[in-house]
């Protein structure tokens, strides 16, 4: 503000940057986090109904949006002293001072309450259940959990994986076998995808004091074994939407195909452990989820 101050003519009041909060705003809500709970949350929606309600569609979309949004910020909020201690974070709105804890608080407070309110009026109270079980799973389970035990990975993807079960209890108020094998789908996605990012960034999270499974294990042994099992385990879990008759042949050998790749970069980054091979571990899971979403929405019969 002194340097604001300065340079500033006397007499003269200085401009607000309302473009730089926006973006500070849009990166507090964690964009990257919500784009995968929105997809995963429409495809499930499409491939649960018989007759697609384009109305409830967008109500769906936008409660999920506010939910993860509000989640997002108050996770940012719990750690923003972690956040400041690593240089991956650490120019985040929070850390940097750009965003007061108090404006973050509030903004994820009133966006949550939005989301799940929103959800339980114009949705149904399964999926408004469903957000809140999210929302605390993700802040009061798996973030405290990631300061104490590398086992938070493992933990923090059963909430990661609950937006495609939203999508499903939108339409049809319940959840059946389709949801879950969803489900099964994405929470076993989220292991390999979070390990490649762990292994880029283990002296990051070493620094800020989270006892990750790359950090307690710096020869990657461990992380490498549960990257080929859960990778391995997604081959035939991928495959139940077939089986429980959701979709067909298309989606099948798409799953198959996309797979047998994921695995394929799966043992590269299990064998040889450097950054550049997790990274495309890492660059290889943000393709399979986005393309095996969109065969099961071709797909479904």
């Amino acid at each position: 503000m002194e340097n604001i101050a300065r340079l500033t003519p006397p007499g003269t009041v200085p401009s607000f940057d309302w473009r730089q909060l926006l973006r500070d705003f849009y990166d507090l809500s964690k964009p990257g986090i919500g784009f995968y709970s929105l997809l995963t949350t429409a495809t499930s929606f499409w491939l649960a109904s018989a007759v697609f309600d384009p109305v409830r569609f967008l109500h769906t979309l936008i409660a999920t949006g506010l939910v993860t949004c509000g989640g997002g910020a108050l996770n940012q909020v719990i750690e923003i002293e972690a956040d400041s201690q690593m240089r991956r974070t650490e120019k985040r709105p929070l850390p940097s001072g750009r965003v007061s804890p108090q404006t973050g608080l509030l903004f994820g407070v009133l966006s949550s309450l939005a989301g799940t309110v929103y959800m339980l009026f114009f949705v149904n109270g399964l999926a408004s259940l469903l957000a809140i079980l999210t929302l605390g799973g993700y802040l009061f389970v798996y973030t405290p959990l990631k300061k104490k035990t590398h086992l938070a990975t493992l933990v923090g993807a059963f909430p990661g994986a609950v937006p495609i079960l939203i999508g499903w209890a939108a339409v049809r108020g319940s959840l059946g076998m389709g949801a879950w094998a969803l489900f099964a789908i994405l929470f076993l996605w989220q292991i390999p995808h979070f390990l490649a990012i762990a292994w880029m960034y283990r002296k990051d999270y070493a620094r800020a004091g989270f006892p990750l499974l790359t950090v307690i294990d710096p020869e990657g042994n461990s992380s490498a074994l549960q990257i080929l099992n859960y990778t391995l385990a997604l081959i035939p879990v991928s495959l139940l939407p077939t089986l429980l008759h959701l979709t067909g042949g298309i989606y099948f050998g798409g799953a198959l195909l996309l797979g047998l790749g994921f695995a394929i970069a799966a043992i590269r980054a299990a064998s040889q452990r450097t950054n550049t091979i997790a990274r495309q571990l890492l660059f290889a899971s943000i393709i399979y989820l986005p393309v095996l979403l969109a065969l099961l929405a071709i797909d479904k019969i």
